[in-house]
């Protein structure tokens, strides 16, 4: 594994995360109450003795700075690193990245420049975990140019992946992104043979879905990129290096999450504090590494708690917290009710300073009741407002919220007024 190096893509906008990535890039934001997204790839990296990576990112990348300045930090004589790569404006390129293809090809001297045997790439706003050394093992073993992570997915989800037709050996001989068409989509169903084959589970229907997760040979990547503009791998470059290369399919049968959306992202946090969560965070063999922040542990006071998260340093009194995640530093006070919300937190202890007089004190207030929410970091929500959404809203915006597939959002800084109904 020390031969290859690892490219993160750190998506573009993030604008279907909006308002989360309003200040921040998509992969600085919070996720499972004191994690960020970037930590996921990273950590799977590093589990895999995989610890040259590089983040591509272009948006708001300040606080993923931060972020990675402060956690990751390697022995000197390791020689492992995490480096971002922002874009930039040179001599020879002037663009924005145009889609993932155009990331990593406008940085392709930096990831290729101390010779690696393979590149992986791999996104950077997904939750889930894989044996990355298994991922390449199995690159090297089948003698792939390319080699692709593969997850079934259910019909009526395939038109929002790349999907797939393998062969019995592995090899993928079709590949289609995001398919529309009936006629397709029944083409590229996957046969018992072939999930036999990848060793998974068959069931009629299903189709084999690209997780944007990916090997190259090194060489077999400069090939593909230099002297082309094409933007994109699922939509330009893989589809046409199956027919000049050996590209295969790797398949995982564990648990992943696309959270590019905020339902999806909301749903994803919740599902972490299920008692038996579908993704391990207990695991001492392969913990999810993030910045270390000597926090006091969480302080209780006469709470009812069920089936959530509470993360170190947060200070919760006489409230009822249920099927939430309640982040680093949050503050929540008597008479409060939480439900299937994400409370992300504090930045500091420095905002629980008492506020001015008629000024609205930091966290959730008194007598607040907040159900399918995702509270952003240092808002705040004055005492007895209604976050419900009782009427089933699924787009809106307000002033200082707005609603996204139904779920309530407060932004970062923002302040609810007191007896606020939304």
């Amino acid at each position: 594994m020390r031969s290859v190096v690892t490219a993160v893509l750190g998506g573009g906008q993030g604008s279907r995360l909006w308002p989360l990535t309003r200040e921040r890039a998509k992969p600085a934001v919070p996720v499972g109450g004191k994690f960020r997204l970037i930590d996921i790839p990273i950590s799977n990296s590093l589990h895999a003795g995989i610890d040259r990576i590089y983040v591509l990112t272009q948006f708001n990348s300040a606080s993923l700075h931060r972020h990675i300045g402060q956690t990751y930090r390697f022995d000197v004589f390791s020689g492992g690193f995490v480096h971002i790569l922002a874009a930039e404006q040179g001599m020879t390129k002037r663009d924005w990245y145009q889609g993932t293809a155009d990331a990593v090809r406008q940085n392709l001297h930096q990831l290729t420049e101390m010779k690696p045997s393979e590149v992986l790439v791999l996104s950077g706003d997904q939750l889930y975990l894989m044996k990355m050394e298994n991922f390449v093992a199995a690159h090297r073993s089948r003698r792939a140019h390319i080699s692709i992570a593969v997850k079934p997915v259910r019909r009526e989800d395939a038109m929002g992946f790349g999907i797939m037709r393998v062969d019995s050996d592995g090899r993928i001989v079709e590949f289609v992104e995001k398919p529309t068409h009936a006629d397709v989509l029944d083409r590229l169903t996957a046969d018992e043979r072939t999930m036999r084959a990848l060793g998974l589970p068959f069931e009629p229907g299903l189709l084999l879905a690209s997780m944007g997760i990916y090997v190259f040979q090194t060489g077999v990547l400069s090939d593909l990129l230099l002297g082309t503009t094409q933007p994109d791998f699922g939509r330009d470059i893989i589809p046409a290096a199956i027919h000049d290369y050996r590209v295969c399919a790797f398949p995982h049968s564990g648990y992943w999450r696309d959270i590019g959306t905020i339902p999806h992202f909301h749903q994803a946090n919740l599902e972490l504090a299920a008692p038996v969560p579908p993704l391990d965070l207990y695991d001492p063999q392969r913990p999810i590494f993030t910045h270390g922040r000597f926090l006091p542990g969480t302080k209780i006071n006469h709470c009812a708690v069920d089936r959530s998260i509470l993360c170190e340093g947060s200070i919760i009194s006489g409230s009822r917290i249920s099927e939430s995640i309640i982040g680093i530093r949050a503050l929540v006070r008597d008479g409060a009710v939480v439900e299937r919300s994400v409370v992300m937190g504090q930045n500091s202890y420095a905002s629980f300073a008492t506020p001015a007089t008629g000024d609205v004190p930091m966290g959730i207030g008194r007598d607040c009741a907040i159900r399918g929410a995702i509270i952003d970091f240092n808002a705040r929500i004055g005492e007895g407002s209604q976050l419900l959404n009782e009427a089933g809203v699924q787009h809106a915006d307000g002033e200082n919220y707005c609603i996204r597939g139904g779920i309530i959002v407060v932004p970062r800084d923002a302040t609810i007024a007191p007896g606020t109904v939304i």
